[in-house]
């Protein structure tokens, strides 16, 4: 079975993880945490695939959404034995999604031969709009628009990418070192509050 696809269907599952966590804190109901989990796990790349006139992938693999359901139960029932979320579970599970779907996306993107910058941009938005999408449906500020770095670790692991493939390390280490650049950003971003300001903001 192909790396990258397997890495894909790690990336589903635990963005549907995530999905779950933040359902299991608003009190929603099996309905709501099936369409948050499902909304987190793919929405980013239906996106992708709708701007890069590709087929939609879990319509014609259905078992992008077996890993929903699995990751889903899971989550359900480790949840209800714990009775708690543990600190920073969220954010961390966001965090390893994140990286895995950038990389996924950037490169799905390159196979459309498109593109440095429209590759990046695929890769940034196959990594935050189910976060995104997820957050906006639980009533939440959606982590791209805090103040920690997101979107731009984003970036920064698909300029990477797009700057190892002039390298010829695609099928060898590129992926692996595009994934470490994404989650160490975004966990440093995390632990550090790390931010890029451009207004300047009174103090109250």
């Amino acid at each position: 079975m192909n790396f990258i696809y397997i890495m894909d269907l790690v990336g589903v599952m635990v963005f549907a993880f995530s999905g779950t966590l933040l359902a299991h804190s608003k009190k929603m109901d099996g309905v709501g945490v099936t369409v948050l989990a499902s909304v987190t796990a793919i929405g980013g790349g239906t996106i992708r695939d709708l701007l890069l006139d590709a087929p939609i992938f879990w319509l014609r693999h259905p078992e992008y959404i077996y890993s929903i359901l699995i990751a889903c139960s899971v989550a359900i029932i480790w949840l209800n034995r714990s009775k708690k979320i543990p600190d920073k579970s969220l954010e961390l599970a966001d965090a390893i999604g994140l990286a895995l779907f950038v990389v996924m996306g950037t490169q799905k993107a390159f196979s459309y031969q498109v593109s440095d910058i429209t590759a990046i941009i695929m890769g940034t938005m196959t990594g935050c709009f189910g976060g995104m999408l997820r957050d906006v449906l639980a009533n939440e500020v959606p982590m791209i628009f805090k103040r920690e770095m997101y979107a731009t670790c984003c970036i920064a692991g698909g300029a990477a990418y797009a700057i190892l493939l002039k390298f010829d390390l695609t099928n060898s280490i590129a992926p692996f070192i595009a994934f470490a650049i994404v989650l160490s950003l975004r966990l440093a971003g995390i632990k550090w509050q790390w931010t890029i300001p451009v207004f300047k903001y009174e103090q109250k």
